[in-house]
């Protein structure tokens, strides 16, 4: 990254990055997104190393860190009285910092190669200073795979660097500081305030945040013994890993805060993490330039001519397109385009009114917004079907194996290796789908993603940088379900922008399952007919209870009154903690299905496990064996996979889930736990996510009293702060003029 003289990234007078920066910036996430390549085995071992030093750190704190809101919610308890805080006073103003000639970067250098023996040498070293500071060795991987062999001399020099490796909070940091450093380690030292501010905005991250107010920031700051929280700002904005930014308030925000019809338009100060802010800059670049260079086809003339307007001699035209023939079945091939009428055909030739919408927008539009339910999924597959009918060289990506392989049921391609149907994980790797073009890109000429509301602001630049320059891209998802594990509300925040064309769906989700979730969306929860037992809700006194009654449904209940086995069933809680989250049940579940003694780290032959390689990312299995390698799993797609010791901590067993765990999933029967302590946890977007994950049966344990309803009517969603729809319409805007 090219960077002013001081370090901070060169901005204009508004705060925000000059154009040059952008450009720099969105070359190097281009650069680094297309050099993507799998995590080494250093990387997994670093990994393992800080899960464990992760363990140890939580055993000496008395608070918790907050959970990431997708992948491991926190579990639904009372928060304990937070001692009252002074009014943080307001940041200082970010300066804009002096500017230098920026250029777009060359491409980077290759990393020097590093032996096994000197990466061994760094965490030994690495390892000693953190023991001179009290910190567990164990870290020391991690901090080598964050900071490389400069690992034990960074960490001698700025103590606090040590709150960037995972588990550490800061009353750990300060105390690594001050053994390392004595006297000398204030609370207004100028590398705890920008350690402070990253940390902060990381944790923010975590809970869905890909920006904070700055005084949001310096109420933490306030909070965290900060003297001087304004400055600590400016330090951490200096330093180049926090980006500043000013933003106008619009609507509802605006009158809040203040402003009228001929007042000059209020504004707040966000501060994001360079990455993300990087992305989310990123992304709407990017929406645009795709809509920008977009050309419809065109209807072909009555007879063809050359460019000079004199008509084509037929045999010519023919031996002409046999020579290219070749060519268009590869990755180089000039796209087809078809025209209005070849649209116009497929729309009609639809299964529904809906589909034909979409296929219509889709002909006339570079980025198309789908939205509906489960019955929905039927449109984009009809688009699939119909612009691989026209030659367009169409996909469909899906998040999960089971979307997957149910999309291409309803696009009538089958499972196998042909079907236009992949999982994003394996489009982006290239494991599966189309495959890149010379220049990186995906080979396509359309790619219609399903679950669109799973994808972070991050993963969502990934996507759009691996698309070329007039790709249509047709984003479906479901707007009631839960948003991404990752920071950001990419696919909501374009709805809310306007700036593309949305198809709503009109198909709705049959059944008692679909009716109950259908009035859900709405902000109502109310009885169903439910006259074969399709939804069936108990209540339970207490989580005691709730957790009896759910292992008696998964065991016995569902499985002897509808015919459901258990295999087919799963259990939703809000958390992994508590008296009735996951661990409570899974373990209550392993003693009644398959009692052992966790012989293979905790696991045993025919335990179901989920497997979460990353972030709101899951895949169902079964042990079937393990030995000094790992874990041998079995996947619900019938694939096999040994788990290596060094990975085993990300597995948990799979009877309970949380629903963070269960999108892009649906089951045969699922069964909701709601313990009494679920009330922080419950939005209508949870209930919403939770009540649909059920294809033929629903039970509901339900022991949260009034919150469920409460939840339902007046919290459609936990609150997130994102840029994306702000810099979408200052984009637009600057387009436009």
């Amino acid at each position: 990254m090219t960077d002013t003289g001081n370090g901070a990234p060169e901005v204009t007078a508004g705060g925000r990055l000059s154009p040059e920066t952008k450009a720099a910036k969105f070359a190097e996430l281009a650069q680094r997104i297309r050099g993507m390549q799998s995590e080494d085995a250093a990387a997994s071992a670093a990994r393992a190393g800080a899960a464990r030093a992760e363990a140890s750190m939580a055993e000496a704190s008395t608070a918790e860190a907050p959970e990431p809101e997708g992948s491991e919610p926190a579990a639904p308890t009372a928060p304990a009285p937070a001692p009252a805080a002074p009014t943080a006073p307001a940041p200082a103003p970010v300066a804009p910092t002096p500017a230098r000639a920026v250029t777009v970067p060359a491409p980077a250098a290759p990393a020097p190669v590093v032996s096994d023996r000197q990466r061994a040498e760094a965490i030994r070293a690495t390892a000693e200073v953190l023991a001179a500071g009290g910190a567990p060795a164990e870290l020391a991987a991690a901090a080598v795979a964050e900071f490389g062999e400069e690992a034990p001399r960074r960490l001698r020099e700025d103590p606090w660097a040590v709150l960037g490796l995972p588990g550490v909070r800061p009353e750990h940091a300060d105390g690594f500081a001050r053994e390392l450093l004595g006297p000398e380690a204030g609370p207004g030292d100028e590398r705890r305030a920008r350690a402070l501010v990253a940390w902060l905005l990381e944790q923010a991250a975590l809970r869905g945040h890909s920006a904070q107010e700055a005084a949001e920031v310096a109420a933490g700051l306030e909070r965290l013994r900060m003297p001087d929280p304004g400055a600590a700002i400016q330090a951490a904005v200096a330093d180049g890993r926090v980006l500043p930014f000013q933003e106008e308030l619009t609507g509802a925000e605006a009158h809040a805060a203040g402003g009228g019809e001929e007042d000059e338009a209020p504004t707040r100060t966000l501060l994001a993490l360079e990455g993300l802010a990087m992305a989310e800059d990123s992304l709407a670049e990017k929406l645009l330039q795709l809509m920008a260079t977009f050309v419809p086809g065109e209807d072909p003339a009555d007879e063809a001519t050359d460019p000079d307007g004199e008509a084509t001699d037929p045999d010519e035209a023919e031996e002409e397109a046999g020579e290219s023939g070749a060519a268009e079945d590869s990755a180089e091939r000039a796209p087809a385009a078809p025209g209005p009428t070849a649209w116009a055909a497929a729309a009609e030739a639809a299964p529904s009114s809906s589909a034909t919408a979409l296929i219509t927008a889709a002909a006339e539009h570079a980025l198309v917004l789908h939205t509906g339910g489960e019955a929905a999924r039927a449109e984009p597959a009809a688009l699939v079907t119909a612009a691989r009918g026209l030659g367009l060289r169409a996909w469909a990506a899906t998040w999960t194996d089971q979307g997957r392989d149910s999309l291409a049921a309803l696009a009538g391609a089958g499972t196998g290796a042909e079907a236009p149907v992949v999982t994003l994980a394996g489009l982006l790797s290239g494991a599966a789908g189309p495959g890149r073009a010379p220049d990186g890109t995906l080979a396509l000429d359309l790619l219609v993603l399903l679950d669109a509301p799973l994808l972070d602001v991050e993963l969502a630049a990934t996507v759009l940088e691996s698309l070329a320059d007039g790709t249509r891209l047709v984003l479906s998802g479901d707007p009631g379900q839960l948003w991404s594990a990752g920071p950001g509300r990419f696919f909501a925040d374009l709805l809310a922008a306007r700036a593309c064309p949305a198809v709503a769906s009109r198909t709705p989700d049959f059944g008692p399952i679909g009716e109950l979730v259908s009035g859900i969306g709405i902000g109502e929860l109310q009885p169903v007919e439910a006259p074969d037992k399709e939804v069936v809700i108990l209540t339970a006194k207490d989580a005691g209870e709730a957790v009896h009654r759910a292992i008696q449904l998964l065991t016995d209940s569902i499985p002897r009154a509808l015919g459901i086995p258990v295999e087919q069933v799963v259990l939703l809680t809000p958390g992994h903690g508590g008296a009735a989250g996951t661990r409570a049940l899974n373990a209550a579940a392993k003693a009644r299905l398959n009692p052992g003694p966790g012989r293979f780290g905790g696991f045993d032959p025919g335990d179901r496990v989920v497997d979460s390689p990353a972030p709101g990312v899951t895949r169902p299995a079964r042990v079937l064996d393990g030995d000094a390698t790992g874990l041998h799993l079995e996947y619900t797609d019938g694939s096999r996979r040994t788990v290596p010791p060094a990975e085993a901590a990300r597995l948990r067993h799979g009877w309970a889930l949380t629903v963070h765990q269960a999108l892009g999933r649906r089951w045969p029967g699922a069964v909701v736990v709601l313990p009494e302590d679920a009330a922080p946890a419950l939005t209508r977007q949870w209930v919403y996510t939770a009540f649909g994950r059920g294809e033929r049966h629903l039970s509901v344990v339900h022991a949260a009293g009034p919150a469920l309803a409460q939840a339902v009517a007046e919290r459609p969603a936990q609150p997130r702060t994102t840029r994306l729809r702000a810099v979408l319409a200052e984009n637009t805007a600057a387009s436009e003029n």
